[in-house]
């Protein structure tokens, strides 16, 4: 069985990375915004803020989804991990995305900013932070992807690492919402109306509520139970199938158990002249060669059903 006790380098470096620049941003927004006066400004700080929180939620979803199996949980905690991710889109969804909105709707017709210089600087600064962390999830993203022979935009939608996926949407959404604010900051200072400035904020709002339901839609599939992405499920079944004494793959079943964790089992047809011993070296000859080729595969179960048909389920 492949090492699950190990948490993946590359997706903590990546969480902690995003998590440190959040807090940093979102205390520099937060004063920018109060000494504005601007909505949008308050907002980015609410959206900071939420991604901070998201981070701390991923890197605990990170060390628990890791635990090793145990007699009450003989499948691992990998799940955990689906859990944590789905509670940190859930509270971007409500902490972020509506006091944004609320926060805009309230702003619209507020007075103008006080001061636009220290906005723009904290922008400039913020969207620079966001571009470094960005990077880095960038630089994994490709890794990760090219370990897989795939583009890096079908391996971020059929990934299970959720930590991954959750702080490249985060990051982008918060570029985007940074060039965002700026335009509204921009148009306010122009034409004096604070509409532009409140419209920004609701904006915002919209893009964590859509970020936040993304993430949660992915995690929950997830956390009920889902099966490896068809292109690699027929790989399994090729590396199944090219077994010596095996002559055909009847049913395959797969299960994503957590982030590096995911469970095979299928119904062998064996070849007619094999005996005992020979079924068991075929098992455990194609046991080994799938964990060699694919080390996210921690259990395989293989039984023996030869040319029956299957029982409809």
């Amino acid at each position: 069985m492949s090492d699950a006790g190990e948490v993946k380098s590359e997706s903590v470096l990546t969480v902690l990375l995003a998590g440190l620049m959040n807090l940093a941003i979102a205390v520099a927004k937060l004063v920018a915004g109060v000494l504005s006066g601007s909505a949008a400004m308050v907002s980015e700080a609410a959206h900071s803020a939420a991604d901070t929180v998201t981070e701390i939620m991923l890197y605990i979803a990170l060390r628990n989804s890791v635990k090793r199996p145990d007699e009450a949980h003989p499948f691992g905690y990998g799940s955990t991990a689906y859990m944590w991710a789905a509670l940190a889109a859930a509270f971007t969804f409500v902490a972020g995305g509506l006091f944004s909105i609320t926060h805009g709707f309230h702003s619209l017709h507020a007075d103008g900013e006080a001061d636009y210089l220290v906005s723009y600087v904290v922008l400039g600064i913020s969207f620079v932070l966001e571009a470094v962390s960005f990077a880095r999830t960038i630089v994994q993203l490709r890794s990760e992807s090219r370990q897989w022979n795939v583009r890096p935009r079908l391996f971020l939608r059929h990934t299970p690492d959720t930590s991954l996926k959750a702080v490249f949407l985060e990051d982008l959404a918060a570029l985007i919402g940074l060039l965002l604010a700026a335009t509204g900051l921009a148009l306010t200072e122009i034409t004096g109306d604070p509409f532009y400035d409140g419209g920004a904020s609701i904006l915002i709002g919209v893009l964590l509520l859509v970020v936040a339901v993304l993430l949660g839609h992915a995690n929950l599939s997830l956390l009920i139970g889902r099966s490896l992405p068809p292109r690699f499920r027929e790989a399994v079944r090729a590396e199944l199938a090219s077994g010596e004494e095996i002559t055909a793959v009847q049913e395959l079943l797969t299960l994503q158990l957590g982030p590096t964790s995911v469970l095979v089992a299928a119904r062998i047809d064996y070849r007619d002249t094999a005996d005992g011993a020979e079924i068991e070296a075929a098992s455990r000859d194609a046991e080994a060669r799938l964990r060699a080729k694919y080390p996210q595969i921690t259990y395989v179960f293989l039984s023996p059903w030869g040319d029956a048909e299957l029982t409809p389920r």
